[in-house]
């Protein structure tokens, strides 16, 4: 892992030594050595793949994210942890069995990346088109008064409708109602995926709905 290039470059630009609490490191190695593991670990009479991922693993899961002091420092320099924490632990449980499986330099990826940047682009520039497609389903509701993450997902839900054409409507729809379950209100999910639903429907009947079959050749 450390002869990793890539990711060489992300801890010369990161620079994660810097924010370390030493004190707490140490305490946490302490309490490391001291396991049955560890001493099973160094015991051993000779090194293979299998033994050096599975004691990583259990760094991982067992010293680091099992122990409530540690989940707090991450918290306190990594304000996003709280949403992003299981993608990262997943990435870094892909990488112990894989070392050397992703470039560090380019997460979350160039792909997805230019995606995010064509999405949001998109609902800027078409934000008055959007706006005119929505308000009218809203029937009963201010728009003034929604909240405004749910008309954010609204807006690019229709955006990635009319403009991302390999997108199946499905997944948008299905992707929206779960970020809304999480990110806003408690009624979000049922009323983005009310919304969303309606202007589908409506762009389905009047012929509007030009998706491509992606996995078609």
């Amino acid at each position: 892992m450390l002869e990793d290039p890539e990711l060489k470059k992300q801890f010369a630009k990161e620079k994660p030594e810097l924010k370390m609490d030493q004190d707490f490191l140490k305490k946490t190695y302490i309490k490391m050595v001291a396991t049955p593991q560890y001493q099973e670990y160094i015991g051993a009479s000779s090194r293979d793949k299998n033994l050096e991922k599975g004691i990583l693993e259990f760094m991982l899961n067992d010293i680091m994210l099992a122990n409530e002091d540690f989940i707090s420092h991450i918290e306190e320099n990594f304000s996003n942890w709280d949403d992003d924490g299981e993608m990262v632990v997943q990435l870094l449980a892909g990488y112990l069995t894989k070392p050397g499986s992703y470039d560090f330099t380019q997460m979350p990826g160039t792909e997805k990346a230019l995606f995010a940047k064509n999405l949001l682009r998109t609902v800027l520039e078409k934000n008055t088109l959007l706006e005119e497609m929505i308000v009218p389903k809203l029937k009963n509701w201010d728009p003034e008064r929604i909240a405004l993450l749910d008309m954010i997902m609204m807006k690019m839900g229709v955006a990635e409708f009319l403009f991302f054409e390999t997108i199946p409507p499905k997944v948008t729809i299905n992707e929206y109602i779960d970020l809304a379950k999480e990110y806003s209100t408690a009624q979000s999910g049922q009323f983005v995926n009310g919304i969303l639903d309606n202007i589908h429907k409506e762009l389905v009947s009047q012929g509007k709905m030009r998706k491509v079959d992606y996995r078609k050749p």
